[in-house]
């Protein structure tokens, strides 16, 4: 065991880790906050099983963005993940403290960022968003089956008829949201990429759905109007192209909710992509 590490496990002795304490524990793994040999205070994630795929498949995008934008991927071992420090503010915090606008205005930013050119071929293992849909896919398709009529259906074309005719095809976060920002000692940088690879519009869908709990801002059509504004405006798309990847990544997060059968989840994805559809019908 390393010296100073209070759980029973072994990092690799090429790290140089000397302390550790655990700071997260998550779905995806747990988050552990290291000290090494010189002073480096970094982070090592120590991925579960249940997520390993998409998250061997995030720290591809990481190394392939090597630091732009991006947090950097330090050394991998196996399941382990060794990162730089990304600070402690997210842009939740920021959001709370300066509101919702200014944070849109941050995300897009560092969107534009992270989303830069690079002379490097990326990843072969980024998902196509072809299968990244599939949840909606099979969900839309029991509907039609069991004659249910509802929003799932309808997002299954629209994903079809978007993924069909991608514009901007690039490297993607996958996970966007005010949680995967944080302000550390390099700027806003953006942590735990799904890494997919698709029409840029599709990165900022999930913004729409976040902060989770704050139902006032993502069920607000003025709002919904207002990001959409800003990030068309950022990536030279059209409103309602952003407004309709939302509207379908809003409905394939509840297929993916009532999978793990979680009717609350799903039922507060269905009412932001409700209010999306909406803002989107007077376009």
């Amino acid at each position: 065991m390393t010296e100073g590490i209070p759980f029973p496990f072994s990092f690799p002795v090429e790290w140089r880790i000397e302390t550790a304490r655990q700071i997260a524990d998550t779905v995806v793994g747990t988050v552990h906050e290291v000290t090494r040999a010189g002073g480096e205070i970094d982070i090592v994630k120590i991925l579960k099983p249940r997520a390993l795929e998409d998250s061997l498949r995030g720290a591809d995008f990481m190394a392939w963005r090597d630091g732009v934008g991006c947090i950097r991927l330090i050394a991998r071992s196996d399941d382990l993940l060794l990162m730089e420090h990304a600070g402690k503010v997210t842009l939740r915090d920021h959001l709370q403290a300066h509101g919702d606008l200014d944070a849109t205005r941050i995300a897009a930013e560092v969107l534009m960022e992270y989303h830069r050119p690079s002379n490097i071929a990326p990843p072969p293992t980024l998902m196509p968003l072809s299968r990244y849909f599939k949840s909606l896919f099979e969900k839309a398709e029991t509907d039609r089956r069991d004659g249910i009529a509802g929003p799932f259906i309808e997002a299954a074309e629209m994903a079809e008829t978007l993924i069909a005719d991608q514009r901007d095809i690039k490297p993607l976060h996958g996970d966007l949201h005010h949680e995967n920002i944080m302000l550390g000692p390099r700027g806003w940088l953006i942590i735990d990429p799904a890494g997919l690879i698709g029409d840029a519009a599709m990165d900022v869908a999930n913004m729409f759905s976040n902060p989770l709990d704050r139902f006032d801002l993502t069920r607000n059509e003025e709002r919904i109007a207002s990001m959409a504004g800003v990030f068309a405006e950022s990536l030279g798309r059209d409103v309602c192209t952003i407004l309709r990847y939302a509207f379908a990544y809003g409905c394939l997060s509840a297929a993916w909710h009532e999978e793990d059968g979680n009717a609350k989840d799903r039922d507060d994805e269905l009412a932001v992509a409700t209010a999306v559809r909406s803002v989107l019908q007077q376009a």
